[in-house]
């Protein structure tokens, strides 16, 4: 298990995976770097990156492009166009290898999608808005889900991975399928996944949504430190 004189991977989330557990699915220019298309649009630089490594990124990007900077501190030059800013919160999982983790591996509710399920899995982010979601994005890791006969009614998956960490992400619902349980089935059912590999589960989870945080909090997350997204679009 991870610990906590490790947590310092979470600084750089982003740039942690770009240059470790994500490099395959990299771009690369001097030290910015970035997903490929269609797996995901966030970026990263050093968190004193200067105008040579900002004009690398937006090489990287091209011109007009989003670039989603995620909770980096650094600052764009003044040409780069701010599309968002959002506030929110990094939560590790402070629990354990607990019996009741195990027998949420081995809920039988609980599927594993793969690329045959990205038509379901964008319909049901469209309908949800969990948060950025590609057609690619299900390589970034393990995704699970349930569903009601045909119909993929939740799921959840992993993100970012930096030393040591998995981020649990794209938690949802569809509307006709909230209040019987599933995001926190599926949730415990991911956690026991990457505390059998020796890992150790964080999320992001944004300030406002208050229902989400209560979850999380119930499940064994704490929160580590809050944090500013921020995206931008190149000049």
């Amino acid at each position: 298990m991870t610990g906590l004189r490790d947590v310092v991977a979470l600084d750089d989330p982003v740039g942690e995976s770009l240059r470790g557990h994500h490099g395959h699915l990299a771009r690369r220019l001097g030290r910015a770097a970035t997903y490929l298309p269609g797996v995901a649009t966030f970026s990263a630089v050093s968190a004193e990156a200067d105008s040579e490594e900002w004009g690398d990124l937006a090489k990287l990007l091209g011109r007009g492009e989003f670039a989603d900077m995620f909770s980096c501190p650094a600052m764009p030059p003044s040409d780069w166009e701010p599309v968002f800013v959002l506030e929110g919160r990094q939560m590790i999982w402070a629990g354990d290898s607990r019996p009741e983790v195990s027998r949420a591996e081995l809920d039988p509710a609980v599927v594993r999608l793969g690329a045959e399920s990205v038509p379901g899995m964008l319909d049901l982010v469209e309908r949800t808005r969990p948060g950025p979601f590609w057609p690619r994005t299900h390589e970034l890791g393990t995704y699970l889900g349930i569903r009601d006969g045909d119909t993929l009614v939740a799921m959840v998956g992993e993100r970012l991975r930096p030393p040591g960490w998995t981020e649990i992400s794209a938690v949802c619902t569809a509307p006709e399928a909230r209040g019987q349980g599933h995001a926190a089935r599926l949730v415990r059912a991911l956690v026991a996944r990457i505390v059998g590999r020796g890992e150790r589960p964080f999320l992001h989870v944004a300030e406002a949504n208050t229902g989400a945080l209560a979850l999380y909090e119930r499940l064994g997350f704490e929160t580590r430190k809050h944090v500013t997204f921020r995206g931008f679009r190149t000049p």
